[in-house]
């Protein structure tokens, strides 16, 4: 056996696979992206979630300056997932779920741009992706309008740092917000009742 062959050929084999387990990322904004957070952080290959800002004019913007919509950035959380163990399919079906994507420029009880739903794609294929969701989406519930943005992903600010996993620290305040901005109620009401199996 030729082994140089013979090792060119396990090259060709492993590379592929060890490629293909490289995390990979993703951005959505779904309104507070403490919830967004705590969303995600659920989803079984998801390796890690950051708060953050994307969209805007304004380079290394304040929290203050987000939401005071002065910036033209949404509140927006990035995903580093393992591709292995979840497909951006599957996130894309998740922050559908999330979200309510008949609100233009606002988010259950938070109003303004700065809280504006959209996906923030990399390449060609989570567009593609992100589009053929929309039209499903947009299908599910015609004639209203789906406001969700589908957009090339620009710089991604990270928030200051007591916004990073304010649900788990912070979980009283967060639990009040979340229940008095009646979030999940209007989820429920848009999508049914989440799928616990899933």
């Amino acid at each position: 056996m030729n082994l140089a062959l013979f090792g060119a050929s396990l090259g060709a084999l492993f590379v592929p696979a060890f490629a293909q387990s490289l995390p990979k990322s993703a951005i959505f904004a779904g309104g507070c992206f403490w919830c967004v957070e705590a969303d995600f952080d659920k989803v079984d290959g998801v390796i890690s979630t950051t708060s953050g800002y994307i969209g805007g004019s304004v380079a290394n913007p304040t929290y203050e300056q987000v939401v005071g919509g002065r910036t033209g950035h949404t509140e927006a959380v990035g995903i580093m997932f393992d591709p292995a163990k979840v497909t951006f399919q599957k996130l894309l079906d998740v922050f559908w779920r999330n979200h309510d994507p008949l609100a233009k420029d606002r988010q259950f009880c938070d109003r303004g741009s700065q809280y504006r739903p959209g996906i923030f794609y990399h390449d060609d294929e989570q567009k593609r992706l992100a589009d053929a969701t929309k039209i499903d989406v947009q299908k599910r519930f015609a004639p209203r309008v789906v406001h969700t943005e589908v957009t090339k992903a620009t710089t991604f600010y990270k928030a200051e740092d007591y916004h990073q996993d304010f649900y788990k620290k912070n979980s009283a305040r967060y639990s009040f917000y979340r229940f008095n901005c009646g979030r999940d109620q209007r989820l429920e009401e848009l999508w049914g009742k989440p799928d616990k199996s899933s």
